[in-house]
Protein backbone atom coordinates (compact mmCIF):
# COMPACT_ATOMS: atom_id res chain seq x y z
CA UNK A 1 0.00 0.00 0.00
CA UNK A 2 1.41 3.39 -0.95
CA UNK A 3 1.00 6.87 0.42
CA UNK A 4 -1.25 9.30 -1.39
CA UNK A 5 0.43 12.57 -0.52
CA UNK A 6 1.34 15.46 -2.79
CA UNK A 7 4.20 17.31 -1.09
CA UNK A 8 6.33 20.37 -1.83
CA UNK A 9 9.27 21.76 0.12
CA UNK A 10 11.76 24.63 -0.08
CA UNK A 11 15.10 23.64 1.39
CA UNK A 12 18.11 25.96 1.55
CA UNK A 13 21.66 24.80 2.19
CA UNK A 14 24.53 27.32 2.50
CA UNK A 15 27.01 25.88 0.03
CA UNK A 16 27.98 26.94 -3.47
CA UNK A 17 25.07 25.17 -5.11
CA UNK A 18 21.30 25.48 -5.31
CA UNK A 19 18.68 22.83 -5.86
CA UNK A 20 15.05 22.44 -6.69
CA UNK A 21 13.61 19.08 -5.67
CA UNK A 22 10.71 17.54 -7.50
CA UNK A 23 9.77 14.30 -5.89
CA UNK A 24 6.97 11.90 -6.69
CA UNK A 25 7.48 8.67 -4.85
CA UNK A 26 5.06 5.76 -4.81
CA UNK A 27 1.69 7.48 -4.97
CA UNK A 28 3.27 10.78 -4.11
CA UNK A 29 3.81 13.94 -6.11
CA UNK A 30 6.52 15.52 -3.96
CA UNK A 31 8.30 18.66 -5.02
CA UNK A 32 10.83 20.60 -3.00
CA UNK A 33 12.41 23.82 -4.14
CA UNK A 34 15.86 23.61 -2.61
CA UNK A 35 18.19 26.59 -2.67
CA UNK A 36 21.70 26.80 -1.30
CA UNK A 37 23.34 30.13 -0.56
CA UNK A 38 26.58 30.96 -2.33
CA UNK A 39 27.27 34.67 -1.94
CA UNK A 40 30.73 35.94 -1.14
CA UNK A 41 29.61 36.39 2.45
CA UNK A 42 28.76 32.72 2.94
CA UNK A 43 32.25 31.82 4.15
CA UNK A 44 34.99 33.87 5.70
CA UNK A 45 38.49 33.29 4.36
CA UNK A 46 39.75 33.14 7.94
CA UNK A 47 37.42 30.29 8.95
CA UNK A 48 39.02 27.10 10.28
CA UNK A 49 38.40 23.77 8.52
CA UNK A 50 36.01 22.90 11.38
CA UNK A 51 34.08 26.15 10.78
CA UNK A 52 33.73 25.42 7.08
CA UNK A 53 32.59 21.82 7.63
CA UNK A 54 30.02 22.89 10.21
CA UNK A 55 28.78 25.67 7.92
CA UNK A 56 28.27 23.19 5.09
CA UNK A 57 26.15 21.09 7.45
CA UNK A 58 23.47 23.72 7.88
CA UNK A 59 20.12 23.65 6.13
CA UNK A 60 16.91 25.67 6.35
CA UNK A 61 13.49 24.30 5.49
CA UNK A 62 11.61 27.38 4.29
CA UNK A 63 8.47 25.62 3.06
CA UNK A 64 7.05 22.12 3.43
CA UNK A 65 3.45 21.31 2.61
CA UNK A 66 1.57 18.13 1.89
CA UNK A 67 -1.93 17.38 0.59
CA UNK A 68 -3.35 13.89 1.10
CA UNK A 69 -5.94 12.42 -1.24
CA UNK A 70 -9.13 11.21 0.45
CA UNK A 71 -9.23 7.47 -0.17
CA UNK A 72 -11.34 6.62 2.89
CA UNK A 73 -14.18 5.37 0.67
CA UNK A 74 -11.91 2.52 -0.45
CA UNK A 75 -10.18 1.91 2.91
CA UNK A 76 -6.91 1.95 1.04
CA UNK A 77 -5.10 3.72 -1.76
CA UNK A 78 -7.04 3.81 -5.02
CA UNK A 79 -4.45 4.49 -7.77
CA UNK A 80 -6.72 6.73 -9.84
CA UNK A 81 -7.85 8.80 -6.83
CA UNK A 82 -4.21 9.29 -5.82
CA UNK A 83 -3.19 10.18 -9.38
CA UNK A 84 -6.04 12.68 -9.74
CA UNK A 85 -4.96 14.33 -6.48
CA UNK A 86 -1.38 14.76 -7.72
CA UNK A 87 -2.53 16.25 -11.01
CA UNK A 88 -4.95 18.65 -9.30
CA UNK A 89 -2.64 19.80 -6.50
CA UNK A 90 0.96 19.61 -7.66
CA UNK A 91 1.13 22.71 -9.86
CA UNK A 92 -0.63 24.83 -7.24
CA UNK A 93 1.79 23.68 -4.55
CA UNK A 94 4.72 24.51 -6.81
CA UNK A 95 3.30 27.98 -7.40
CA UNK A 96 2.91 28.47 -3.65
CA UNK A 97 6.40 27.16 -2.91
CA UNK A 98 8.03 29.54 -5.39
CA UNK A 99 7.13 32.39 -3.04
CA UNK A 100 9.55 30.94 -0.50
CA UNK A 101 12.59 30.75 -2.76
CA UNK A 102 15.44 32.98 -1.52
CA UNK A 103 15.46 36.43 -3.15
CA UNK A 104 17.81 37.11 -6.05
CA UNK A 105 20.66 39.42 -5.00
CA UNK A 106 23.06 40.32 -7.83
CA UNK A 107 26.65 39.58 -6.91
CA UNK A 108 29.16 41.04 -9.31
CA UNK A 109 32.14 39.59 -7.44
CA UNK A 110 31.12 35.93 -7.66
CA UNK A 111 32.38 34.68 -11.02
CA UNK A 112 32.95 31.03 -10.04
CA UNK A 113 29.30 30.09 -10.35
CA UNK A 114 27.13 32.28 -12.60
CA UNK A 115 23.94 33.56 -11.01
CA UNK A 116 20.49 33.74 -12.47
CA UNK A 117 17.01 34.62 -11.38
CA UNK A 118 13.41 33.74 -12.04
CA UNK A 119 10.48 36.13 -11.85
CA UNK A 120 7.64 35.14 -9.51
CA UNK A 121 4.37 37.02 -9.08
CA UNK A 122 3.45 38.02 -5.55
CA UNK A 123 0.28 36.33 -4.22
CA UNK A 124 -1.69 39.43 -5.15
CA UNK A 125 -0.53 39.01 -8.74
CA UNK A 126 0.27 42.71 -8.96
CA UNK A 127 4.07 42.68 -8.89
CA UNK A 128 6.90 40.42 -9.99
CA UNK A 129 9.70 39.49 -7.60
CA UNK A 130 13.17 38.23 -8.46
CA UNK A 131 14.03 34.84 -6.97
CA UNK A 132 17.27 32.91 -7.18
CA UNK A 133 17.19 30.28 -9.90
CA UNK A 134 17.94 26.86 -8.42
CA UNK A 135 21.00 24.93 -9.53
CA UNK A 136 19.15 21.68 -10.25
CA UNK A 137 15.79 19.95 -10.08
CA UNK A 138 15.42 16.67 -8.19
CA UNK A 139 12.67 14.08 -8.45
CA UNK A 140 11.78 10.67 -7.10
CA UNK A 141 12.50 8.22 -9.89
CA UNK A 142 11.50 5.03 -8.06
CA UNK A 143 10.68 2.54 -6.81
CA UNK A 144 6.92 2.95 -6.83
CA UNK A 145 3.78 3.27 -8.90
CA UNK A 146 4.84 4.49 -12.31
CA UNK A 147 1.80 6.64 -13.03
CA UNK A 148 2.26 8.67 -9.86
CA UNK A 149 6.02 8.81 -10.24
CA UNK A 150 5.66 10.02 -13.82
CA UNK A 151 3.50 12.95 -12.70
CA UNK A 152 6.38 14.23 -10.63
CA UNK A 153 9.07 13.28 -13.11
CA UNK A 154 7.40 15.07 -16.02
CA UNK A 155 6.98 18.21 -13.91
CA UNK A 156 10.64 18.03 -12.87
CA UNK A 157 11.82 17.67 -16.45
CA UNK A 158 9.75 20.69 -17.46
CA UNK A 159 11.32 22.83 -14.73
CA UNK A 160 14.83 21.61 -15.55
CA UNK A 161 14.43 22.41 -19.25
CA UNK A 162 12.76 25.78 -18.61
CA UNK A 163 15.45 26.86 -16.18
CA UNK A 164 18.27 25.13 -18.12
CA UNK A 165 19.53 23.34 -15.02
CA UNK A 166 20.39 19.67 -14.32
CA UNK A 167 17.96 16.98 -13.21
CA UNK A 168 18.61 14.50 -10.36
CA UNK A 169 16.48 11.35 -10.09
CA UNK A 170 16.32 10.08 -6.50
CA UNK A 171 15.85 6.60 -5.04
CA UNK A 172 12.92 6.77 -2.65
CA UNK A 173 14.37 4.38 -0.02
CA UNK A 174 17.80 6.02 -0.14
CA UNK A 175 16.04 9.26 0.77
CA UNK A 176 14.39 7.61 3.80
CA UNK A 177 17.77 6.30 4.95
CA UNK A 178 19.39 9.74 4.63
CA UNK A 179 16.59 11.62 6.45
CA UNK A 180 18.44 11.75 9.81
CA UNK A 181 21.33 13.45 8.01
CA UNK A 182 18.87 16.09 6.81
CA UNK A 183 17.66 16.48 10.40
CA UNK A 184 21.23 16.97 11.63
CA UNK A 185 21.74 19.69 9.03
CA UNK A 186 18.47 21.39 9.97
CA UNK A 187 19.53 21.47 13.62
CA UNK A 188 22.56 23.62 12.73
CA UNK A 189 24.52 22.17 15.61
CA UNK A 190 26.80 19.68 13.88
CA UNK A 191 30.52 20.35 14.15
CA UNK A 192 32.67 18.18 11.95
CA UNK A 193 36.25 17.36 12.87
CA UNK A 194 37.53 17.98 9.37
CA UNK A 195 36.73 19.83 6.16
CA UNK A 196 37.48 16.72 4.14
CA UNK A 197 35.01 16.37 1.27
CA UNK A 198 34.62 12.67 2.00
CA UNK A 199 30.99 12.01 2.96
CA UNK A 200 32.01 10.23 6.17
CA UNK A 201 33.49 13.52 7.41
CA UNK A 202 30.90 15.94 6.12
CA UNK A 203 29.51 16.89 9.52
CA UNK A 204 26.18 15.15 8.86
CA UNK A 205 24.90 12.61 11.38
CA UNK A 206 24.91 9.71 11.28
CA UNK A 207 28.27 9.25 9.64
CA UNK A 208 28.77 6.25 7.38
CA UNK A 209 28.62 3.33 7.93
CA UNK A 210 25.32 2.71 9.70
CA UNK A 211 22.45 0.22 9.73
CA UNK A 212 18.95 1.15 8.53
CA UNK A 213 15.56 -0.35 9.26
CA UNK A 214 13.33 1.02 6.50
CA UNK A 215 9.69 0.26 7.23
CA UNK A 216 6.58 1.47 5.43
CA UNK A 217 3.46 0.29 3.67
CA UNK A 218 5.50 -0.88 0.69
CA UNK A 219 8.90 -1.86 2.10
CA UNK A 220 10.50 -3.71 5.01
CA UNK A 221 14.29 -3.69 4.78
CA UNK A 222 17.36 -4.01 6.97
CA UNK A 223 20.15 -2.24 5.09
CA UNK A 224 23.85 -1.77 5.77
CA UNK A 225 24.82 1.64 4.39
CA UNK A 226 28.56 1.94 3.83
CA UNK A 227 28.43 5.21 1.89
CA UNK A 228 26.06 7.48 0.00
CA UNK A 229 25.71 5.02 -2.88
CA UNK A 230 26.77 1.72 -1.30
CA UNK A 231 23.91 -0.20 0.33
CA UNK A 232 23.65 -3.92 1.17
CA UNK A 233 20.22 -5.41 1.92
CA UNK A 234 20.57 -7.80 4.87
CA UNK A 235 16.89 -8.66 5.30
CA UNK A 236 13.64 -8.11 3.42
CA UNK A 237 10.06 -9.37 3.49
CA UNK A 238 9.07 -12.54 1.65
CA UNK A 239 5.43 -11.46 1.37
CA UNK A 240 3.87 -8.14 2.43
CA UNK A 241 5.39 -5.11 4.09
CA UNK A 242 5.02 -4.35 7.79
CA UNK A 243 2.91 -1.24 7.16
CA UNK A 244 0.55 -3.21 4.95
CA UNK A 245 0.22 -5.82 7.71
CA UNK A 246 -0.63 -3.20 10.34
CA UNK A 247 -3.20 -1.58 8.07
CA UNK A 248 -4.90 -4.93 7.36
CA UNK A 249 -4.99 -5.82 11.05
CA UNK A 250 -6.29 -2.37 11.96
CA UNK A 251 -9.21 -2.68 9.56
CA UNK A 252 -10.22 -5.89 11.37
CA UNK A 253 -9.63 -4.66 14.92
CA UNK A 254 -10.86 -1.05 14.89
CA UNK A 255 -14.57 -0.52 15.65
CA UNK A 256 -16.63 0.40 12.61
CA UNK A 257 -17.36 3.82 14.13
CA UNK A 258 -13.63 4.64 14.22
CA UNK A 259 -13.12 3.56 10.62
CA UNK A 260 -16.18 5.50 9.42
CA UNK A 261 -15.04 8.69 11.14
CA UNK A 262 -11.55 8.63 9.62
CA UNK A 263 -10.64 10.52 6.45
CA UNK A 264 -7.20 8.90 6.23
CA UNK A 265 -6.11 5.45 5.16
CA UNK A 266 -3.09 5.08 7.44
CA UNK A 267 -4.97 2.61 9.59
CA UNK A 268 -1.84 1.49 11.41
CA UNK A 269 -1.57 4.97 12.87
CA UNK A 270 -5.26 4.89 13.83
CA UNK A 271 -4.66 1.56 15.55
CA UNK A 272 -1.82 3.02 17.63
CA UNK A 273 -4.01 5.92 18.75
CA UNK A 274 -6.88 3.53 19.54
CA UNK A 275 -4.68 1.20 21.62
CA UNK A 276 -2.77 4.01 23.36
CA UNK A 277 -5.23 6.94 23.59
CA UNK A 278 -3.21 8.77 26.26
CA UNK A 279 -0.85 11.55 25.18
CA UNK A 280 1.72 9.94 27.51
CA UNK A 281 1.18 6.19 26.95
CA UNK A 282 2.30 3.61 29.49
CA UNK A 283 3.70 0.73 27.47
CA UNK A 284 4.69 -1.61 30.37
CA UNK A 285 6.75 -3.70 27.95
CA UNK A 286 9.29 -6.35 28.96
CA UNK A 287 11.52 -7.51 26.06
CA UNK A 288 12.29 -11.21 25.57
CA UNK A 289 15.65 -12.06 27.11
CA UNK A 290 16.35 -15.06 24.89
CA UNK A 291 15.14 -16.75 21.72
CA UNK A 292 12.91 -19.15 23.64
CA UNK A 293 11.00 -16.21 25.13
CA UNK A 294 10.87 -14.60 21.70
CA UNK A 295 9.17 -17.67 20.20
CA UNK A 296 6.73 -18.19 23.05
CA UNK A 297 3.04 -17.60 22.46
CA UNK A 298 1.42 -15.22 24.93
CA UNK A 299 -2.12 -16.43 25.75
CA UNK A 300 -4.61 -13.83 26.89
CA UNK A 301 -7.67 -13.86 29.14
CA UNK A 302 -9.81 -14.24 26.01
CA UNK A 303 -8.03 -17.41 24.94
CA UNK A 304 -6.42 -16.20 21.72
CA UNK A 305 -2.70 -15.70 21.02
CA UNK A 306 -0.49 -14.90 18.07
CA UNK A 307 2.48 -17.00 16.95
CA UNK A 308 5.57 -14.93 16.04
CA UNK A 309 6.14 -14.87 12.27
CA UNK A 310 8.51 -17.55 10.94
CA UNK A 311 8.85 -19.03 14.42
CA UNK A 312 8.36 -22.56 13.08
CA UNK A 313 8.20 -24.32 9.74
CA UNK A 314 6.09 -27.33 8.76
CA UNK A 315 8.82 -29.57 10.16
CA UNK A 316 8.66 -27.66 13.47
CA UNK A 317 12.24 -26.51 13.05
CA UNK A 318 12.90 -22.93 14.01
CA UNK A 319 13.29 -20.63 11.03
CA UNK A 320 13.52 -17.44 13.04
CA UNK A 321 17.27 -16.99 12.60
CA UNK A 322 16.87 -16.48 8.87
CA UNK A 323 17.22 -12.91 7.68
CA UNK A 324 13.68 -12.71 6.36
CA UNK A 325 10.48 -10.96 7.36
CA UNK A 326 6.98 -12.38 6.95
CA UNK A 327 3.72 -10.75 7.98
CA UNK A 328 0.84 -12.48 6.16
CA UNK A 329 0.29 -15.00 8.96
CA UNK A 330 -0.35 -12.21 11.45
CA UNK A 331 -3.08 -10.65 9.30
CA UNK A 332 -4.84 -13.96 8.58
CA UNK A 333 -4.75 -14.97 12.26
CA UNK A 334 -6.18 -11.63 13.38
CA UNK A 335 -8.99 -11.92 10.85
CA UNK A 336 -9.94 -15.36 12.20
CA UNK A 337 -9.77 -14.20 15.83
CA UNK A 338 -12.04 -11.21 15.21
CA UNK A 339 -14.57 -13.23 13.21
CA UNK A 340 -14.70 -16.01 15.81
CA UNK A 341 -15.05 -13.62 18.75
CA UNK A 342 -17.82 -11.61 17.10
CA UNK A 343 -19.75 -14.80 16.30
CA UNK A 344 -19.29 -16.11 19.83
CA UNK A 345 -20.01 -13.18 22.11
CA UNK A 346 -19.02 -9.98 20.40
CA UNK A 347 -15.84 -8.01 20.92
CA UNK A 348 -15.72 -5.20 23.48
CA UNK A 349 -13.38 -2.22 23.05
CA UNK A 350 -11.01 -3.51 25.77
CA UNK A 351 -10.51 -6.78 23.92
CA UNK A 352 -9.98 -4.96 20.65
CA UNK A 353 -7.33 -2.77 22.31
CA UNK A 354 -5.63 -5.84 23.76
CA UNK A 355 -5.56 -7.51 20.35
CA UNK A 356 -4.21 -4.34 18.74
CA UNK A 357 -1.41 -4.13 21.29
CA UNK A 358 -0.65 -7.83 20.84
CA UNK A 359 -0.38 -7.39 17.07
CA UNK A 360 2.01 -4.47 17.37
CA UNK A 361 4.14 -6.24 19.97
CA UNK A 362 4.53 -9.39 17.87
CA UNK A 363 5.21 -7.48 14.66
CA UNK A 364 7.67 -5.03 16.22
CA UNK A 365 9.59 -7.79 18.00
CA UNK A 366 9.86 -9.49 14.60
CA UNK A 367 11.49 -6.32 13.25
CA UNK A 368 13.73 -6.00 16.30
CA UNK A 369 14.93 -9.60 16.11
CA UNK A 370 16.24 -9.12 12.55
CA UNK A 371 17.90 -5.82 13.47
CA UNK A 372 19.70 -7.54 16.37
CA UNK A 373 20.75 -10.46 14.14
CA UNK A 374 22.20 -7.98 11.64
CA UNK A 375 24.04 -6.10 14.39
CA UNK A 376 25.46 -9.37 15.72
CA UNK A 377 26.74 -10.33 12.28
CA UNK A 378 28.31 -6.92 11.74
CA UNK A 379 29.87 -7.02 15.20
CA UNK A 380 31.44 -10.39 14.43
CA UNK A 381 32.87 -9.07 11.16
CA UNK A 382 34.28 -6.05 12.94
CA UNK A 383 36.00 -8.27 15.51
CA UNK A 384 37.45 -10.81 13.06
CA UNK A 385 38.45 -8.35 10.31
CA UNK A 386 38.83 -4.93 11.96
CA UNK A 387 40.96 -3.64 9.10
CA UNK A 388 38.09 -4.14 6.62
CA UNK A 389 35.09 -3.14 8.73
CA UNK A 390 34.26 0.13 10.47
CA UNK A 391 32.19 -0.30 13.61
CA UNK A 392 28.47 0.36 13.20
CA UNK A 393 27.22 2.51 16.07
CA UNK A 394 23.87 3.69 14.70
CA UNK A 395 20.56 2.14 13.68
CA UNK A 396 18.44 4.48 11.55
CA UNK A 397 14.72 3.68 11.64
CA UNK A 398 12.79 5.48 8.92
CA UNK A 399 9.61 5.21 6.85
CA UNK A 400 5.97 5.67 7.82
CA UNK A 401 5.91 2.92 10.46
CA UNK A 402 8.87 4.56 12.24
CA UNK A 403 6.47 7.19 13.60
CA UNK A 404 4.91 4.57 15.92
CA UNK A 405 5.78 5.34 19.55
CA UNK A 406 5.33 1.73 20.71
CA UNK A 407 7.81 0.59 18.03
CA UNK A 408 10.36 3.12 19.26
CA UNK A 409 9.96 1.90 22.83
CA UNK A 410 10.23 -1.78 21.84
CA UNK A 411 13.33 -1.29 19.69
CA UNK A 412 15.20 0.58 22.41
CA UNK A 413 14.21 -1.97 25.06
CA UNK A 414 15.05 -4.90 22.78
CA UNK A 415 18.50 -3.59 21.83
CA UNK A 416 19.36 -2.80 25.43
CA UNK A 417 18.31 -6.27 26.57
CA UNK A 418 20.31 -8.02 23.83
CA UNK A 419 23.63 -6.28 24.47
CA UNK A 420 23.36 -3.32 22.09
CA UNK A 421 22.72 -0.47 24.52
CA UNK A 422 25.68 1.32 22.92
CA UNK A 423 23.93 1.45 19.52
CA UNK A 424 22.24 4.79 18.93
CA UNK A 425 18.69 4.68 17.58
CA UNK A 426 17.84 7.51 15.20
CA UNK A 427 14.23 8.22 14.25
CA UNK A 428 13.28 11.20 12.05
CA UNK A 429 10.67 13.59 13.44
CA UNK A 430 7.21 12.14 12.89
CA UNK A 431 6.43 14.59 10.07
CA UNK A 432 9.53 13.36 8.18
CA UNK A 433 8.90 9.62 8.66
CA UNK A 434 6.32 9.32 5.89
CA UNK A 435 7.15 10.16 2.27
CA UNK A 436 7.90 13.85 1.92
CA UNK A 437 9.53 16.35 -0.39
CA UNK A 438 12.21 17.48 2.08
CA UNK A 439 13.89 14.08 2.21
CA UNK A 440 13.89 13.81 -1.59
CA UNK A 441 15.53 17.21 -1.86
CA UNK A 442 18.18 16.31 0.70
CA UNK A 443 19.07 13.00 -0.96
CA UNK A 444 19.39 14.85 -4.26
CA UNK A 445 21.60 17.48 -2.63
CA UNK A 446 23.97 14.81 -1.37
CA UNK A 447 24.05 13.08 -4.77
CA UNK A 448 24.65 16.38 -6.56
CA UNK A 449 27.46 17.30 -4.21
CA UNK A 450 28.98 13.89 -4.94
CA UNK A 451 29.02 14.87 -8.62
CA UNK A 452 25.96 13.07 -10.01
CA UNK A 453 23.01 14.21 -12.10
CA UNK A 454 20.48 12.42 -14.33
CA UNK A 455 19.87 12.45 -18.04
CA UNK A 456 16.66 14.09 -19.22
CA UNK A 457 15.61 10.79 -20.82
CA UNK A 458 15.19 8.92 -17.52
CA UNK A 459 11.86 7.25 -16.81
CA UNK A 460 10.05 6.32 -13.61
CA UNK A 461 10.69 2.74 -12.46
CA UNK A 462 8.45 0.41 -10.48
CA UNK A 463 11.35 -1.61 -9.03
CA UNK A 464 14.83 -0.43 -8.15
CA UNK A 465 16.86 -2.25 -5.53
CA UNK A 466 19.19 -0.37 -3.20
CA UNK A 467 21.62 -3.28 -3.32
CA UNK A 468 24.07 -3.47 -6.24
CA UNK A 469 23.97 -7.28 -6.01
CA UNK A 470 20.19 -7.52 -6.12
CA UNK A 471 18.89 -6.69 -9.61
CA UNK A 472 15.10 -6.64 -9.93
CA UNK A 473 13.46 -7.59 -13.24
CA UNK A 474 16.54 -6.55 -15.18
CA UNK A 475 16.09 -2.93 -14.13
CA UNK A 476 19.60 -2.65 -12.72
CA UNK A 477 20.58 -2.64 -9.08
CA UNK A 478 22.13 -0.25 -6.64
CA UNK A 479 21.83 3.52 -6.65
CA UNK A 480 24.18 3.88 -9.62
CA UNK A 481 23.28 0.55 -11.25
CA UNK A 482 20.20 1.93 -12.97
CA UNK A 483 21.04 3.66 -16.24
CA UNK A 484 20.62 7.39 -16.72
CA UNK A 485 23.33 8.84 -14.45
CA UNK A 486 26.09 11.14 -15.64
CA UNK A 487 28.88 13.00 -13.91
CA UNK A 488 28.26 16.65 -13.14
CA UNK A 489 31.28 18.83 -13.77
CA UNK A 490 29.56 22.14 -13.13
CA UNK A 491 29.54 22.00 -9.33
CA UNK A 492 32.14 24.22 -7.68
CA UNK A 493 33.13 22.71 -4.34
CA UNK A 494 34.10 24.70 -1.28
Amino acid sequence: MYDDDTSVAVLEKPIKSEAVNKGGDHANGNLGLNSASSSEHDENEHWTPEDRAAHRSQAILHFHKKITANNSKYQGIHPMIALDSHQVNLANLVQEALQSLPPFIPNHHDTALPRGSISVYEPSGQRLKGKRKPDFVSVTRGPGMRASLSTGLDTAKGLAVAWQVPLVGVHHMQAHSLTPRLVSALKRDTIAKSADEDSTKSGYEPMFPYLSLLISGGHTLVVHTASLTSHTILATTIDIAVGDCLDKCAREILPSTVLAASTETMYGRLLEHFVFPSSVPKYAYIPPRCRAEEFARKPTQWGWALTPPLAVTTSQKSKNKGMQFSFTSVGSTVKCIVEDRIKASGMAPDERRALGRHVMEVVFEHLASRAVTALQALQKSEETEPEHHTRVRTLVVSGGVASNGFLRHILRSYLDCRGFAHVELLFPPIELCTDNAAMIGWAAMEMYEAGWESELAIQAVRKWSLDANDAEDGAGAGILGLGGWKKNHRLVRL
